[in-house]
C-alpha cells in the first residue's frame, strides 16, 4: 500500500536529541493521519505521537514537551523532534500511516528504526 521508509535512528547520550523522518511513497496530503510508535524489548507496541492532515497533533504524556511531530509537504516527509532523550525512550521506532476512504480505513508500517539512549 503505501510504503514508508525511515531513518534518523541511532545512539545518543541521555538529554540529547534525535530527528527521526519518514518519508512516504505518495503524496502526503493524501495520507490523513500519520503517526510514530514505538516498541522497547520485551513491551508492547505504544503510540507515541500523531498528526492529522489539518495539523492537529497529540502525544502520549510521557513525551509531551519533549517531542514533536511535524511534517514537510514538499519533502513527503514526517518528522519526529526528540530533545531531552531518557533511557525509557529507546525502543525501536515505527512510522505509520492511515488513509481513510468511504469504503475502507488502511494503516501501513514502516520497518523501523532503532533509537538508543545511553548514560
Amino acid at each position: 500500500q503505501v510504503q514508508l521508509v525511515e531513518s534518523g535512528g541511532g545512539l545518543v547520550q541521555a538529554g540529547g536529541s534525535l530527528r527521526l523522518s519518514c518519508t512516504t511513497s505518495v503524496k502526503i496530503f493524501n495520507i490523513n493521519h500519520m503517526s510514530w510508535y514505538r516498541q522497547a524489548p520485551g513491551k508492547q507496541r505504544e503510540f507515541v505521537a500523531g498528526i492529522t492532515s489539518g495539523d492537529r497533533t497529540n502525544y502520549v504524556n510521557s513525551v509531551k514537551g519533549r517531542f514533536t511531530i511535524f511534517r514537510d509537504n514538499a519533502k513527503n516527509t514526517v518528522y519526529l523532534q526528540m530533545n531531552s532523550l531518557k533511557l525509557e525512550d529507546t525502543a525501536v521506532y515505527y512510522c505509520a500511516a492511515d488513509v481513510y476512504t468511504s469504503a475502507s480505513e488502511q494503516r501501513s508500517w514502516g520497518q523501523g528504526t532503532q533509537v538508543t539512549v545511553s548514560s
